[in-house]
């Protein structure tokens, strides 16, 4: 069975905006072991998209045209589409009743640019879209299942995990529908991990695909099978796996390192507070992100300043002077006056120079200063993270938390990063 994609629109082409939708559609279609043979890309040309639509419905099982379904002159797929099918575009009741729903729950006067969308070829059968204006809508020609979707990707998302990927799965049934496990991890990278098993794990099942999605700040890795009798040697693997890098597994599925620090402070019936310089909030943005973090988390402090280090943290102005802002004694005091004045048991204290400007030699960009800890102890460290200003400060977050997570587990072994970039 061979599904190709059909992209469509003139700010694709432009780069004015980005193709996630592809990438969206693939993992859905993955998840239940359907693959895409072949995605094009075309502009907002009738005859280009005509030539692309008939070949490739010649060429394919399943066709996903995605994009032009709007009420703008330049939206073509249904003109298109009854071109091609030889259907004569008509007023479609259900697509008119979505409309006038739509307009009613969004308190619009329906208009005559909106109507266009209730304009499809005859005999298609039409696809909810529970957000956006525009429905979609299906037919067969040249024995293809032709699906056209809107090309917003909060408006498509719904539609295939609500009804495209059931309608494929109808269509086509198919028995190698994967079963993965997934986890992510934090502080090794995919050839470091990849030569770990070669060199730990020589005798990897070929039954179990070992796969890697590197992120930032995570890397996820995926265990896959396509029979169901593997499952059992599946999560033999990851035992393996797990026991062989278990200090940098961060958790299952989705997990972020500020979900597993939440978890493990909710654990402990702690609270932890932040202290931050260079990452401007960041640090507490992403605890806070999380649903439920106001149990562990009431306070975080950003102090970019010397003066603000002194007004809200209490680290001694002398100290500022003497040593300067990116220094062991100011994010030891900085994590401390964050501990008194939030009252929590935990802190992570940051101050370095993000640049690129405002380095020197004794201390040059991507130089960085953390505490993190409890009241009772402190751990600190130098790094240097020789990068850009953005990439810096999501790895100053991602290695602060995931040092207060280690120190949370009471995991006493430094992790190899730390080595790495100590200089």
């Amino acid at each position: 069975m061979k599904i190709q994609l059909l992209l469509t629109g003139n700010e694709l082409m432009s780069g004015h905006t980005v193709d996630s939708n592809s990438a969206m559609i693939a993992q859905q279609l993955a998840a239940k072991g359907y693959g895409i043979a072949r995605k094009v890309t075309v502009g907002d040309d009738s005859a280009e998209l005509l030539a692309e639509m008939k070949q490739q419905s010649q060429a394919s099982d399943v066709l996903i045209v995605n994009g032009g379904l709007g009420p703008t002159i330049d939206d073509l797929t249904a003109q298109i589409l009854s071109e091609l099918t030889g259907q004569v575009i008509e007023e479609n009741i259900i697509a008119k009743e979505h409309l006038i729903n739509w307009c009613q729950r969004h308190r619009l006067a329906l208009n005559d640019a909106n109507l266009k969308q209730a304009l499809l070829p005859a005999g298609v059968e039409v696809i909810p879209n529970p957000v956006g204006s525009a429905v979609g809508f299906s037919i067969n020609h040249n024995d293809c299942l032709i699906i056209c979707t809107p090309g917003v990707p909060n408006e498509l998302k719904p539609m295939m995990e609500q009804t495209i990927v059931d309608m494929i799965c109808q269509r086509f049934p198919n028995n190698k529908e994967p079963s993965t496990i997934r986890f992510q991890t934090f502080g090794l990278g995919e050839s470091t991990l990849q030569q770990l098993v070669n060199n730990q794990l020589s005798d990897w099942p070929e039954e179990v695909e070992l796969g890697f999605r590197s992120g930032m700040p995570l890397l996820e890795i995926k265990l896959t099978i396509h029979d169901a009798n593997h499952s059992q040697l599946q999560q033999q693997c990851y035992l393996r796996l797990s026991a062989l890098i278990g200090d940098y597994i961060i958790g299952p599925q989705s997990t972020t390192l500020a979900e597993a620090v939440i978890l493990l402070l909710k654990e402990k019936n702690a609270q932890i507070t932040t202290a931050e310089s260079c990452t401007g909030g960041l640090i507490a943005a992403s605890i806070t992100e999380i649903a439920g973090a106001s149990s562990v988390f009431e306070a975080g402090f950003v102090t970019y300043s010397n003066s603000m280090k002194a007004v809200m943290v209490g680290v001694d102005n002398a100290v500022l002077l003497e040593q300067g802002a990116v220094s062991e004694p100011v994010v030891v005091a900085m994590a401390n006056g964050a501990m008194v004045n939030s009252g929590a048991d935990y802190a992570i204290a940051v101050s370095g120079i993000a640049g690129p400007d405002g380095g020197s030699e004794e201390k040059p960009v991507g130089t960085v200063w953390i505490a993190w800890g409890n009241r009772y102890k402190l751990n600190t460290r130098r790094l240097r993270f020789n990068a850009s200003r953005q990439w810096f400060q999501k790895m100053v977050m991602a290695t602060t938390l995931d040092l207060i997570r280690r120190d949370l587990l009471g995991i006493e072994e430094e992790p190899h990063y730390l080595r790495h970039y100590s200089r």
